[in-house]
This record gives structure tokens, sequence and C-alpha cells, in this order.
């Protein structure tokens, strides 16, 4: 996650910096610009100028003097003016001339009235049942008569002058989440077809100043029939499930592969399925001849090993789930399910304490464990053939010895980014990825020194993908998964200002030890606090183990990089880490 989200970054030839060499060469430092790139383009309405040079010396930009760290580091922010912005960097005999183009948000009006670019909606093809509402949509002139017309219908498109937009979601990381009255007008409006077949696409009118102006849609729309609705299987290993038709909508739990739904509606490559979620269609199959995806179930029972439990689910047919954690309560769903159930085998001893189900409406069944234990230590959900069977994961074992308070625990270290994957990099160009293996490689040897047994990611500079980390994450099975990174932030973020501990988790079996890392090295380790965040990320998203995230400093900040990259405070901070992570395991006992 550390990186100037969704920002391009600046080549830098020296990556193989080391940390002791950062600390040496700081004096003879030409001046140095991290970032922003070259011709950057952005949207904020301010830039900071990561960088670096000599400590001898002022820097100014555009003339003025510039904060500087004891090595030289800055990170200054300057306001943006709309277009382009010119930066002129001085440093003895030094420049560097750099130009950043603020682009604008608002949409633009053509002159002397029309619709904006992009701007009318559906803008893909679309399928829904009959009399489901559908809304048009289109961002046009103020104080014009707007209207859509579709399979002989006209429905007005009336004006929504205070319309609120809310920030991206990164937003949040710069306390800028605040929701925006957008300063164009809006045109919307909803109407229902009972008919079925295709309606062709929308033609938009605008009338202002005694001109019409016509513009055909882009969406096509399609109405179903409820009686010859398509039935799909899940063909992703975890299909995504969202909570509308694109990846800006929130995750729900994934699909197993096999899982059987119907289809009730289509946004371009988005499936609406009948239980409420969204999945794409590439990770699907249209499964012929198959007239109900409805399943009955008649019992369920209980097998334990030294490890796990495993509930068997037998089921006629694979269907949609979700899962809900909380403190020692875990609910299992099942959708588009009847249960025709009497007897149910139980094991209770050592982890469920009570177990309960219900048919909470028709075709919707839920199932309630209560753990004795109250961290959950991780799940897992498939199917096999219809049989769906969750797991769930006991404690671990600890072999508590004084010398080796973590035996035969098993901890999975993942050094965030590698290879071509930089990550976030400090005012020199020392790249995020170099730190995240120096620290991970330095808590690996606390740990064992701890008796845990320790797997990772990736032991040298290469390329790991996301998928693969993951991956190792199910497959090994880990009592905790803690993927190390260091932070930066968005362009509108303040660099100087901005440091310390972030801990980022997704599922409620991590909580709890984001919260305790977090206050451990904030408190133990007297470092400043950035917050515990809720993310939906790839590596807090594995649920087989308690998975988060740990952003131990702020690369930008250029006070704190000098700390992210002294030696000594980095054996301290692994041996800090690694004590930390002993007593939260010592808690759980």
């Amino acid at each position: 996650m550390s990186k100037l989200l969704g920002l391009t970054f600046v080549s830098f030839l020296s990556l193989n910096i080391s940390p002791a060499m950062t600390s040496v060469a700081h004096a003879q430092q030409p001046l140095y610009i991290a970032y922003p790139p070259k011709n950057h383009q952005t949207t904020a309405d301010q830039i900071f100028l990561i960088g670096t040079a000599a400590p001898q010396g002022d820097v100014t930009i555009n003339g003025q003097k510039i904060q500087r760290s004891n090595q030289g580091h800055f990170a200054p922010s300057f306001p943006l003016k709309l277009g382009v912005n010119r930066f002129v960097l001085r440093h003895k005999n030094q420049t560097i001339d750099l130009t950043v183009t603020r682009n604008s948000t608002i949409p633009i009006i053509p002159q002397g009235g029309g619709f904006a670019d992009n701007s009318l909606s559906p803008n893909q093809p679309i399928s829904v049942l009959p009399n489901t509402p559908i809304c048009f949509g289109a961002i046009a002139s103020p104080n014009a008569q707007v209207s859509v017309t579709i399979a002989d219908k006209t429905i007005p498109l009336l004006p929504r002058d205070k319309s609120v937009e809310l920030p991206a979601n990164y937003s949040i990381l710069t306390d800028s989440n605040e929701p925006v009255i957008n300063s164009f007008t809006k045109y919307q409006g909803c109407t229902k077809f009972n008919q079925f077949g295709k309606l062709g696409t929308p033609n938009f009118q605008l009338k202002i100043n005694n001109k019409t102006i016509a513009q055909k849609g882009e969406g096509s729309v399609n109405i179903l029939n409820p009686n010859q609705l398509k039935i799909v299987e899940v063909t992703a290993d975890a299909g995504v499930a969202r909570t509308g038709p694109s990846t800006n909508y929130s995750r729900l739990t994934p699909l197993p592969k096999g899982t059987t739904v119907s289809v009730i509606g289509q946004e371009g490559e988005w499936l609406q399925l009948d239980y409420g979620a969204w999945i794409k269609a590439q990770e699907t199959r249209i499964i012929p001849n198959l007239s109900s995806a409805k399943a009955i179930i008649k019992s369920a029972k209980f097998e334990k090993d030294n490890e796990e439990t495993k509930v068997i689910f037998p089921l006629t047919l694979p269907v949609p789930v979700s899962v809900n954690q909380m403190g020692n309560k875990f609910t299992l769903t099942l959708y588009n399910t009847t249960a025709q159930t009497d007897t149910i085998f139980l094991e209770y001893e050592p982890l469920i304490k009570s177990f309960s189900w219900q048919q909470v409406s028709p075709g919707k069944i839920e199932y309630y464990f209560e753990l004795y234990p109250e961290q959950q230590w991780g799940y897992d959900l498939k199917y096999e053939g219809t049989n769906l069977i969750l797991t769930l994961r006991h404690p671990p074992k600890m072999e508590s010895q004084n010398s080796q308070p973590l035996k035969n625990v098993k901890i999975l270290l993942d050094p965030g980014h590698g290879g071509n994957e930089l990550g976030a990099r400090g005012p020199n160009g020392y790249p995020e990825k170099s730190v995240n293996l120096v620290i991970s490689n330095l808590l690996k040897q606390e740990l064992l020194k701890r008796g845990a047994t320790v797997y990772m990611t990736r032991e040298s500079d290469k390329t790991v993908s996301l998928q693969d980390r993951v991956k190792m994450i199910n497959e090994v099975k880990p009592a905790v998964a803690l993927s190390i990174h260091y932070n930066a932030l968005p362009d509108n973020g303040d660099a100087i200002n901005t440091a310390g501990i972030g801990m980022f988790w997704y599922h409620p079996q991590a909580e709890d030890l984001s919260k305790f890392l977090h206050d451990y090295l904030v408190e133990k380790g007297e470092r400043p606090s950035y917050g515990v965040f809720w993310n939906n990320l790839a590596l807090t998203r594995p649920h087989a183990a308690p998975s988060v995230l740990l952003e131990l400093g702020f690369m930008i900040n250029p006070t704190e990089f000098e700390w992210i990259t002294d030696a000594q405070q980095q054996q301290n901070l692994a041996i800090l880490l690694a004590n930390g992570i002993t007593e939260w395991f010592n808690q759980k006992e």
C-alpha cells in the first residue's frame, strides 16, 4: 500500500543504496527531487516536493527558503492553481526546474449550452427486471430543459443544483473525506418498464436559449423475462462479490468456487445476483438447462482434529454465502436455501461453546457459533461438490519456554513490494521495498530467537505478486500474517507534519492484533501515532489467519525518514516488534 496513491514516480538510478550509505553520503548529496516526477498532473489543490540536498547551504523553492532535516531532506507543500504551476529549486549552484499541472474536476459544459462530455448515464448496456427503477442522468447547462426518450416514452430529467459528491476513499488518509457540494448542475429522472425485451438506446434532449441539442446515449436498456433468467456458476477460486457494479463498491464475502446463483440484472461486465451482490461476468459461466438456483439442506455435521474444526453442510446445490465475525461469535449465512433439518451432529471441545441456527426468512438461513476463545484464528469456506465445508481454526498450541515463548507458533512475514515494485521513496530516492526487507529480516531473527517458526513471502529483492503473497498465507496457515510497509500520502497530504505508526486490518479477527501492536509501538517505542484503520487491502483480506498490514513510519517525512534508515533504530524496532508480538500471544493463552 505504501506508495503515493495512484501516482507515478520518477526513476531513481541508485536503487542499491544501503541504510549505512544513506547516513554517510548525505554530506555530498546533490540537489535531488524524489517526487513529483517531471510534468506531473494532479487534481489536488496542493503538492509536496520531496527531495534532498547537502545539509550545508539553503534550498529555495521559487525564491522561498524551505525547512530541512538535519541530513538535508525536505518535503514542503505548495498550493496549486488550475493549469501549469512552475517550481524552481535552487541549492548553491544547482537548479531544478519542475512543472506540475493541476487539472479541474469540474465537467466542461460546451459554450452556448449542451451536455458535458461522458456525463450521460447509463453509459453502458444494462439489464433489469420488469418494474425495476431505471435512472437516467446528465451533466448539462444550468437553467435548461432536459429529457430522455426511450421506447416511445419521454422522461423529464430534473436539475439537482446541490448534488453531493463524496471524495475518493483514500481521502480519509489525509482527514479530508467530507462531502462536497457540486458547482455544476446534474439532471436526473427515473422510470419503470413492465414489458420484456430490448428497448434500445436512450436519446437525450436539451432545450436552452431557443435551441435544441440532441445526443444519443451509450447504454442500451434490456428488460429481462423473470421466467427466463440465466443461472451462473462461480469459476474463480473466490469470486469477488461487491455491493454494486464497479470496483468502487465495497467487497462482500467472496463466493466459493462452484457457487450457483440466478442473475437478475447486468450493467456492463457486472452481473447482479439474486441475493443482492454483484460480480464480474468473467468470474462466472452460464449453466444451461438449469431451471432453479434454490437449495435444500437437511443436516450438518462437525468434524475436528488437532488444528481445526470442520462443519459440513450437505446441500442440493452450492448457494451464495456470507460470513460475519464479532468477538467470539461467528455467523454463516446461506442464501437461496430452505431448511428441512431435524438433526445435527455436534462436536464442541475445544473450539465451539454453543451452536444454533434459524431460517430467518424464506430462502435465508443463519448458523450461529459461539467460540470458547475470544480471539478467532482464521477460517476457510469451500465447496466439495454440493457440500459446503466451513473450517474454523483452533488457537495455536504454544509450548512456551522461558527462552522461547513463541515455540511452535507459525508467523508469516510479508516484506512489501520488491523487484520492480519500489513502493514509496524517501527524499533521497531510497525505496520502501529495501527497508521493508531489512526490517522483515531483522524481525525474523528476533522471532526465531523466541522460538517461532517464521515464513517469508520474499527473502531477496524480487517481484512477488499480491496473488502469490495471499496464496502463501492460505497455504501456510500461520497463526498470524504481518505485511511490513512504510507509508506515503496522496498529493494533498502534509508530508512534513504527518508521521508515525499505522495499522490496517479488514477481518474482525485481526482487529485486536492491530490495536495492540499500534499501541505497543507508540507507547514502548515512543513513536508518533498515525492510527488504526479498517482497510480493504490485498494483504489484509486473507481470512485463513489474522492478517495485519503495518505501516511503520512515513518515507516522505524528512525527519522520520532519518529514523527509518538508521541501522541502530532498525534493530531496536525489530526487537520492539518481536516483544510486542510475544506479549500479544501471551495474552491469548
